[in-house]
């Protein structure tokens, strides 16, 4: 396992993460250590959570996650995990926080409040990347960033990071750092996959020049790429739940990531795969290592199986003209996650 730098924090990780959100949802308690125990003896040194896990959000599991983890964290040497957590911030879309009656930002009291709930939910005196998850426009950037700049002072948190952020909101936090003498995000951490690879247009260019690392989730475009909704979508499955019983915000987030263009993608996807000798879940997160912007790819698993699966990328290069092949595939069927194939920045 390789280990790359967030940033420029003194912060080195291991070049995949684990993702903890099906913990306490998808994943009990003992099923999600035996998943944190695998990726450790992998060399995973990178553990990423959230106030808000396990997803789909509620009232009833919130926090939980934080709780399952930081049980297993118990057994480790403190200073060899690396740990990420992130306070929710305000809903946007289908991403309704339900904490504090509903009444998220990104103020002082939110941010210290979460801080210190997460703290005491893991069980640990401090946090190495604390995120914010969802991006309080309506906030002054030099607010948010001077609250976690204390955080930091406190030995609370090491580095800080943004989640779900815009390429503008990403340049205006680093403005505001420079001009208010704040600490600067050193990661974000956004939607990135094969499916999905508006990242590599201007957010790659705000993480070279400025020095952020990209921490890309969701590099099986929700398990879209894994092959598993070719077909009849299976039962239990998170889309397969969305499309049938979800929401109206559900459905339509459910459609753009199952859809003719993505089942086409994976298709021709899955025959590059076989072609090297891999599968496409392998592939598709080699991906996401191989961006020279890309400090950790964060997988998720609700099997030890799926994390096996996942886990065959750790060692797998993707030459040249295998990624051109996969280069062609988006020629061809540009973003597919959108009706009309047209790149949203």
């Amino acid at each position: 396992m390789q280990q790359r730098r967030l940033g420029k924090s003194g912060i080195s990780v291991s070049d995949i993460c684990m993702g903890t959100m099906t913990f306490g949802g998808q994943c009990n308690e003992r099923l999600s250590h035996q998943i944190c125990d695998a990726a450790w003896d992998h060399g995973i040194d990178f553990f990423d959570a959230a106030e808000l896990y396990p997803v789909p959000p509620s009232a009833e599991l919130f926090g939980v996650t934080e709780q399952i983890f930081g049980r297993w964290l118990k057994d480790k040497p403190r200073d060899a995990v690396i740990v990420a957590s992130k306070v929710t911030g305000p809903g946007h879309g289908w991403f309704k926080p339900p904490v504090r009656h509903g009444k998220t930002s990104l103020d002082r009291q939110q941010i210290v409040a979460a801080c210190e709930d997460s703290l005491r939910r893991l069980d640990t005196d401090y946090i190495d990347l604390y995120q914010t998850h969802w991006p309080d426009h309506g906030m002054p950037y030099e607010e948010v960033l001077g609250v976690l700049t204390e955080l930091r002072d406190e030995g609370k948190v090491r580095a800080i990071g943004a989640s779900n952020e815009t390429c503008w909101g990403m340049m205006k936090a680093c403005w505001a750092a420079d001009v208010y003498d704040v600490d600067r995000y050193e990661t974000v951490q956004n939607n990135f996959s094969l499916i999905n690879r508006r990242c590599e247009s201007e957010l790659a260019q705000v993480c070279r020049r400025e020095s952020i690392s990209l921490l890309p989730y969701s590099p099986l475009g929700g398990g879209v790429l894994t092959g598993k909704y070719q077909d009849v979508p299976p039962p239990g499955a998170r889309f397969t739940h969305y499309l049938t019983e979800g929401e109206e915000r559900q459905k339509r987030m459910a459609r753009r990531f199952v859809n003719p263009r993505t089942r086409e993608t994976v298709a021709r996807l899955t025959e590059i795969a076989q072609s090297i000798g891999t599968s496409v879940t392998a592939l598709a997160v080699a991906w996401s290592r191989q961006h020279d912007f890309v400090a950790s790819t964060i997988i998720g698993a609700t099997s030890l199986e799926q994390l096996e699966q996942s886990m065959a990328a750790k060692d797998l290069i993707l030459d040249e003209q295998t990624m051109q092949r996969i280069d062609e595939v988006d020629f061809d069927i540009p973003t597919p996650m959108t009706e009309d194939g047209l790149r949203r920045l």
